[in-house]
């Protein structure tokens, strides 16, 4: 659990400032669980200088509750949290320094969004809370009044723990959980998880990630684990000793994130990567005629392929409904391997490629529709999804064909940005698996939005 806050000040001497205003939002990693905000009369005067960047004058605070009066109400709404503020070092000692005015020791443990966002966002022209916001398109009300800038830090914080794919926060969060928590049966650890599309982490007592799963409904997946009397699943339910997860909004984003993580905090639990997740593939060649096949063929990382498939299976399925909708040939498409014409060409279902009663020209240019169509080769693409609120969506960022990464917006404006639709994507591997969950999730969603780029954007 975490407390993201932001403090107002009355400037002056180091250690001799007094709060003016604070904004608490206690925040459980996906939403808002509980928030305070208050203005506090310090009893000292305001600085000139910090009256006009706030807009927080002495008239206003004369009746506003004094620290002691809310200190109560901070200390609860922090407990076993883990601060966060934007230069959390300033907020910390500020807090520290009223308690301990009132002879109370007041700790917590802290991370800083500054600190974060130079280490998960490098390359911002400024990490000021203003600039930073605006360069990732991230709204920004009142700002530095605390409730304006906590609630822009929430934002950014979110960006922030979905870019960390170290899972570092997550460890942090969790080698703080109380050990009470950490001791509790496995059926209290599914009570706070959700049902829905996303990813899930199994962690130890040393916080360390010993599982990564991705499901659509999350708490249905986990329960299986920890009812399955499997090998793996019994080792796992002795060592399991709290779950973090990450909403993802859709299925793609969850394999996506399944398959870097994986890869990247290679968990005990998970099986070995070393294999590929496909093993067939669609493949171009051209005859002497100059006519286009298409071909199924085993995986083959030498060859230059259209798209990929799980199994065989799947691949003729595919293949066979390519044929019915672009009319292709049976034969240039290896599902014939009789003499002559092939059978779709005797009920008129194939235009005669194969009996040369269509040219070379005409047949090919359906196959590079259909090449165009299923392979995402040289493409610039934002691929548009749901996100993981009501007022959100997702987007995958594919330039020059290669994956860059996935990303949440609310506002349709950001889309038209390339720098900030690069700030807010988290970078992924674009490797051969990755390839084939995007291309899979293309041919079962073929709804889905895509924005096609300019290649100079």
């Amino acid at each position: 659990m975490y407390a993201i806050l932001d403090i107002e000040t009355t400037g002056g001497k180091y250690n001799e400032e007094g709060i003016t205003e604070i904004a608490i939002y206690k925040f459980d990693g996906h939403k808002v669980v509980d928030q305070y905000i208050s203005l506090i009369n310090p009893e000292i005067p305001i600085q000139p200088f910090v009256v006009g960047l706030t807009g927080i004058n002495n008239e206003m605070l004369r009746n506003a509750p004094k620290f002691f009066e809310v200190a109560r109400r901070i200390v609860e709404i922090t407990r076993d949290c883990i601060l966060v503020a934007h230069n959390a070092k300033f907020d910390y000692r500020i807090l520290r320094t009223e308690y301990m005015r009132l002879g109370f020791d007041y700790e917590r443990q802290s991370l800083c969004t500054v600190e974060l966002s130079k280490k998960l966002i490098p390359g911002q022209k400024s990490y000021s809370l203003g600039k930073l916001v605006r360069a990732l398109g991230i709204p920004l009300s009142d700002r530095h009044r605390a409730n304006g800038d906590a609630q822009a830090t929430v934002k950014l914080f979110k960006m922030l723990l979905a870019k960390d794919t170290e899972k570092e926060i997550l460890r942090s969060m969790v080698r703080s959980t109380p050990k009470n928590t950490m001791d509790t049966k496995l059926v209290h650890l599914l009570e706070d998880l959700p049902s829905i599309t996303g990813v899930y982490y199994l962690h130890n007592s040393e916080g360390d990630i010993i599982y990564i799963g991705k499901s659509r409904n999350i708490k249905k997946r986990v329960n299986q684990h920890f009812t399955s009397d499997n090998r793996k699943s019994l080792e796992i339910q002795k060592e399991v000793v709290s779950i973090t997860y990450e909403a993802t909004g859709n299925e793609l984003n969850a394999l996506l994130k399944e398959n870097e993580e994986i890869k990247r905090n290679k968990p005990k639990f998970n099986k070995s990567l070393t294999k590929t997740i496909f093993s067939y593939a669609l493949y171009k060649t051209v005859d002497t005629n100059g006519y286009i096949h298409l071909k199924i063929g085993k995986a083959d990382g030498r060859k230059k392929n259209i798209t990929t498939f799980t199994n065989l299976q799947q691949a003729k399925a595919v293949l066979t409904e390519i044929v019915s909708n672009y009319n292709l040939c049976q034969r240039y498409t290896g599902l014939y391997s009789g003499n002559g014409a092939c059978f779709n060409y005797s009920i008129q279902e194939c235009k005669g490629a194969c009996a040369e009663k269509e040219t070379p020209e005409d047949y090919n240019q359906r196959v590079e529709e259909v090449i165009a169509r299923y392979s995402y080769e040289n493409k610039n693409m934002l691929v548009i999804d749901r996100g993981r609120d009501i007022d959100e969506k997702s987007a995958l960022l594919v330039e020059e064909g290669e994956f860059k990464g996935i990303g949440y917006f609310n506002l349709n404006y950001q889309l038209n940005n390339i720098d900030i639709i690069k700030s807010i994507i988290t970078p992924m591997k674009s490797d051969r698996d990755a390839q084939h969950i995007i291309q899979s999730y293309l041919r079962k969603n073929n709804k889905l939005k895509i924005i096609e780029l300019s290649a100079n954007e």
